[in-house]
Parts: structure tokens; sequence; C-alpha cells
């Protein structure tokens, strides 16, 4: 690590994107929009009802195969079943330019870097998702 900031957001997402060998355009295609257009932001009366469209929210992407790992057997993950590089690093660049076609400004990490994240959560939303 040396210490440079590689991308920054104000209001938005942290997405953390596994890509698996069998992912592809249409996964991601699915994701964009369910990321763009999912009502987790609070409106003026506290409820859970705006998108980050809505808010004008920003994104960074962190390719992420650890999401991958399978802890079933011994005390070793194995992250078989995580896409090899060739496979996930064009897809994670296209779910990003995809995601900022649809209106979302959207930056990176360094795909296969190590990094150090930091995400301050203002609330109690962590989501877990897949197609």
């Amino acid at each position: 690590m040396d210490g440079r900031t590689v991308a920054e957001i104000g209001h938005g997402a942290v997405i953390l994107l596994g890509i698996g060998p069998q992912d592809g355009e249409e996964q991601a295609r699915y994701l964009v929009d369910k990321i763009a257009n999912l009502r987790i932001y609070e409106d003026e009366q506290g409820k859970m009802n705006r998108s980050l469209l809505d808010t004008g929210g920003e994104a960074i992407v962190v390719s992420q195969f650890t999401l991958y790992a399978d802890t079933r057997k011994g005390r070793r993950p194995s992250f078989t079943e995580a896409a090899p590089p060739e496979i996930a690093s064009p897809l994670v660049e296209r779910f990003a330019s995809m995601l900022a076609e649809a209106g979302v400004p959207t930056q990176t990490g360094e795909f296969g870097a190590h990094m150090l994240v930091e995400i301050e959560n203002d609330g109690p939303v962590t989501i877990f998702m897949e197609r």
C-alpha cells in the first residue's frame, strides 16, 4: 500500500462485488438496475423510500473475490468458486460503467490490489444481493 486514495465518495454505497465463473452481462445488468433503484435511503418521513438515483448518491465498486470463500471444510477458506481474474476484471469494469450509465456516479477500487477500505456506515443497511 502506498497511501494514495484510489476512490472516495460522499453519500452513497460501497459495493463489494464478487464475481463467479458463471456470471456475465445479464447478472451485471440485473444488479445495476436493482442497486440504482433499491429504496434503502430515508425520505422526509424517515422511511426507507429513496434510491441512489433519488438521492443523487454515488457508488464505489470494489472487487471482492473473498465473498466466494468456502469455509465448509478445514480451517483455510477455498476460493475455487470465484471467477479467475481474466473473467472477473472485465466484468467488474463493465458493471461499474453500467452503473454510471444508469445515472449513479461510480468509482472503482484497483482490481487485485491490497486495499485499505474505510467505510462509514450511516445506518443499519448492509444488504447481500445475488442474481
